[in-house]
């Protein structure tokens, strides 16, 4: 299926991703998201397709290694331990290939994760790096598992007229200004009147007070805060998810060594699996309570 970026530069998803053809798509995916709970939990993998798990016994140990300035993604907890949904879902894949002892995850800064993974220092890359032409020439890279869409919000109190963004025309839509998002919203919704922000709690300060109509912005930082204490309760998404290549790239891989593309099979089979046995669903309620989609 399918927050500003670091991971766009290398890039990732929307003020925290690093992930950087056009087409509109409304909760467009691969294949359909499973429900639980009402929320939509993505689903990127063909549930008839069965990928063959390659022979991983040239493998002393398999090397994760992510950052810890990725939340919900990767960060350091309260004890200083390594968690986040990159972290359990490293641990799922390895327990589903029945390779968990052999299995490590480091942390290291962003900078230094492409040279672990050149210098055979690592095997894998679980952090949001950015697929693009030129670093497929460096890297192999799994099925994306996870895209991250753009959103709009407004307050609860509107009433806009109807339930497509369409309604939103010449309203003052709310966008950090400098972001794919704020591409996003000229190109595709060009009758809405971007207000530009230089931080994204202004912009949600902005749509609490109504000074703007509503925000678009990155789906996972706008679910994270309609939740918050600090949104009292104000505002909703409304319509969408939006979904671009172009802008917001193809979404969260995992990235290998192109010396170790059984390892990125063998990855695939294992997504694949948690897919079908519920423990991807388990992860993702874990990690994004509120949803995405």
């Amino acid at each position: 299926m399918v927050v500003e970026t670091r991971m766009i530069a290398p890039l990732r998803f929307g003020g925290i991703l690093r992930i950087a053809c056009a087409f509109v798509a409304f909760l467009t995916i691969a294949f359909p998201a499973a429900i639980a709970d009402e929320i939509l939990v993505p689903n990127y993998m063909d549930p008839r397709e069965r990928i063959p798990v390659p022979d991983l016994q040239a493998f002393g140990r398999i090397r994760f290694v992510a950052t810890v300035d990725f939340p919900p993604f990767s960060f350091l907890d309260q004890t200083s331990r390594l968690a986040g949904f990159h972290i359990d879902l490293a641990r799922a894949i390895c327990a589903e290939l029945d390779v968990l002892p052999r299995c490590q995850i480091q942390a290291l800064p962003w900078n230094e994760l492409e040279g672990a993974l050149s210098a055979a220092q690592a095997e894998a890359v679980i952090a949001g790096l950015a697929i693009t032409a030129e670093s497929r020439v460096n890297h192999r890279f799994t099925r994306p598992y996870l895209a991250l869409p753009a959103r709009f919000a407004l307050r609860k109190d509107a009433t806009p007229g109807g339930v497509s963004a369409k309604v939103l025309s010449a309203q003052r839509v709310g966008v950090v200004g400098g972001t794919a998002h704020e591409a996003m919203l000229r190109d595709w919704f060009p009758g809405i009147k971007p207000v530009t922000f230089s931080r994204p709690e202004w912009m949600f300060d902005a749509l609490k007070t109504g000074n703007v109509d509503a925000v678009f912005g990155d789906g996972l930082q706008l679910s994270f805060w309609l939740s918050s204490q600090t949104a009292e309760a104000c505002c909703r998404f409304f319509d969408g998810p939006y979904f671009s290549q172009a802008h917001l790239g193809e979404g969260l891989a995992i990235a290998v060594s192109p010396r170790n593309a059984a390892l990125a099979s063998a990855f695939d089979h294992a997504i694949a699996a948690l897919n079908r046995n519920g423990r991807f669903t388990e992860l993702y309620l874990r990690w994004f309570p509120n949803g995405l989609y």
